[in-house]
Formats: structure tokens, C-alpha cells, sequence
């Protein structure tokens, strides 16, 4: 197929379209700076829409991954991109007469902050979505899926954590932190927490272009279908980094206070000063109840409809993150 991936300067992005191209896609990128992929691009920003029509032409298919994930930021910017972006990439495949779309989600559009335990996908939910990228992601889903046709086969595909080495998302940010003893344990640490090693994501998603008919019009989640106490797999990755365990432990009831605090501050320092600080605060009440609720996933549906299954088990992942962080 000739395939347009948006979004491929991430981890997971950059893995789609290399596994798309060794397999003898056809892959075209499209992102605002140069992947070094060795692959032909587009630098465009995404809620172009000009440029994605370009983008598009003569695509048989598309992988929507381009979004922009930190936890704060003016509404506007998440606006823009995660629903601008997706309509844009939506509109050009009608006009264009692409095929399959994969519009890549995520388990946050449908949790409202309680425990998910052995769920399904659920529907994505704007109101429920704690925080801006929930929410604007929720809607992005929401467009995508409406877009389902006779003409054009829709499919959400909602990783769950995904990580692997060099991820510089979640697994640099825990290990940095561990090391210079900003790594509290929150809470018992024993809710139990689904995640996905990279290499099944990047499968899950090549399966989910694949079977975008079969899957078409549902929302998928995707992840290892090994729930794990959240304390002990933050352990087992700060031990394979040789980096020290979470230390010390705070109540849940100050984290949250701490991260609704932090949050509030920091949004504001941002709306006045943009660009001063980094991205992301150290703590906001959205990661206290991520780090605190068990969020996993019946996977069963997902490996029937996709005909897929996890290749690399989790401590199959945290030996290969150990090898790199030897190396």
C-alpha cells in the first residue's frame, strides 16, 4: 500500500513507518521537522489543511498519530492540532479517496478518574476526559469514527502506556526523576496498571491498518494484557535502569492537593510567560489518579478483531530495557 503517517518524530510514530516500510509499504511522512527516517516527507503542520490535501493525493491509506500530548497548555493549542489536525487529515482522505484510516487514541477519552478494571474500550467521552488532551482527543475520536463510510474504513486504536528504549516520554522522565530522588511512591502502589511494550504497539497498529475493514467503526484498546501493581513496575524500570526505587511514600490525599496546586500555578506562569517553563509540571492531579486507579483491559476483542498478540511479554521488555541502559 502507499501509506501517510502523521506524527512519526515519536517513538512510536517513527516505529509504524519503518515497520510499514520494511515490509514493503510505500511510506510517506507528514510532520513539522525532518524524521531522519530516511523516508520521503511532508513538513507540514498537521491542521494545515492545504498542505495535508497534498499529503493525501494518492495515498491508499493513513495512520493519524501526530497530536500534541503534554498535560498543559492553552485549550487553543489542543484545539488546533488534535482536533483541527484530525479533521484536516478526515477531510483530505474524503477528498482524496483514501481508503483506510487508522486515527491513533487513547485510553484517557473514556476515563473519568475511577478504576477501570477488565474494561472495554467504552466510548470516548469529552465531558469525563480529565484534562485538555483527554479531551480534545475524545472529540478527535469522536470525528474520526463518524467518519466511517462505504467509502472509507475508520478505525481508533487506544495504546495503553506505551514504552520501550529510548523513550523519552515516560520511561527517561521516571528514571531522571529516580535518580535525583524526585521519585516518590505514591499511595500503596498496589492498583493495577496495563502497559504496552513498543514493538506490540507498533504491531498492534500495522495489524489494525491491515484489518481496518473488519474493524471498522470501533474503538480498539490495545495494550499487554499483563496488569501489574503500579509500584512494582515502577521498580522493576527504575531497576533496570540501575537507577534507585520511589522513595518516599505520600498519601494520596497530598498528592492530589500537590498536583492540583502545581497544575493551577504552573498553567498560569504559562499563560504569562509562554514558553518558560517545560512542557509538563513535576506532578498533576490527572497523573496522581493514573499512578493511584487501576486502569487495565480485556483484550480479547481487541486480538480477535485485530488477529493479533503481544510479541515481547513485559519482562521480556524490561530485559531488553536493561540491555540498553547497559549499552
Amino acid at each position: 500500500m502507499k501509506v501517510l503517517v502523521t506524527g512519526a518524530s515519536g517513538m512510536l510514530g517513527a516505529g509504524v513507518a519503518l515497520s510499514l516500510a520494511e515490509r514493503g509499504d510505500t511510506v510517506t511522512i507528514l510532520q513539522r521537522r525532518p524524521s531522519g527516517l530516511g523516508l520521503s516527507e511532508v513538513l507540514a503542520d498537521v491542521a494545515d489543511v492545504a498542505m495535508v490535501g497534498e499529503a493525501v493525493a494518492g495515498q491508499d491509506a493513513v495512520v493519524h498519530l501526530a497530536a500534541k500530548v503534554n498535560v498543559v497548555g492553552p485549550w487553543r493549542d489542543y484545539e488546533r492540532i488534535n482536533i483541527g489536525g484530525t479533521r484536516a487529515i478526515v477531510n483530505g482522505c474524503r477528498g482524496a479517496g483514501v481508503r483506510r484510516l487508522v486515527y491513533v487514541s487513547s485510553p484517557s477519552v473514556a476515563h473519568g478518574g475511577r478504576s477501570l478494571v477488565g474494561a472495554g474500550a467504552g466510548p470516548a467521552d469529552p465531558i469525563a476526559a480529565r484534562g485538555p488532551y483527554a479531551r480534545s482527543k475524545a472529540v478527535a475520536e469522536q470525528l474520526a469514527l463518524a467518519a466511517d463510510g462505504e467509502d472509507l474504513a475508520v478505525v481508533a486504536v487506544r495504546p495503553h502506556l506505551v514504552w520501550g528504549p529510548g523513550d523519552t516520554q515516560l520511561i527517561a522522565r521516571i528514571v531522571d526523576r529516580a535518580r535525583r530522588r524526585r521519585l516518590p511512591r505514591i499511595g500503596t502502589g498496589a492498583a493495577l496498571v496495563d502497559t504496552t511494550y513498543l514493538t506490540n504497539a507498533v504491531d498492534a497498529l500495522v495489524a489494525a491498518l491491515d484489518r481496518c475493514v473488519e474493524a471498522r467503526g470501533q474503538a480498539i484498546v490495545v495494550s499487554n494484557g499483563e496488569p501489574r501493581p503500579i509500584g512494582e513496575l515502577i521498580s522493576a524500570i527504575c531497576a533496570a535502569a540501575g537507577a534507585p526505587p520511589p522513595f518516599p511514600r505520600v498519601p494520596v490525599g497530598l498528592a492530589l492537593a500537590a498536583g492540583s496546586a502545581i497544575q493551577a500555578a504552573w498553567t498560569a506562569v504559562d499563560r504569562a510567560v509562554p514558553g518558560r517553563l517545560p512542557p509538563d509540571p513535576p506532578i498533576t492531579r490527572f497523573l496522581v489518579e493514573q499512578l493511584t486507579t487501576a486502569h487495565w483491559f480485556d483484550q480479547r476483542r481487541t486480538r480477535e478483531l485485530l488477529q493479533w498478540r503481544p510479541a515481547v511479554s513485559l519482562d521480556e521488555g524490561l530485559a531488553e530495557l536493561r540491555r540498553f541502559y547497559l549499552a
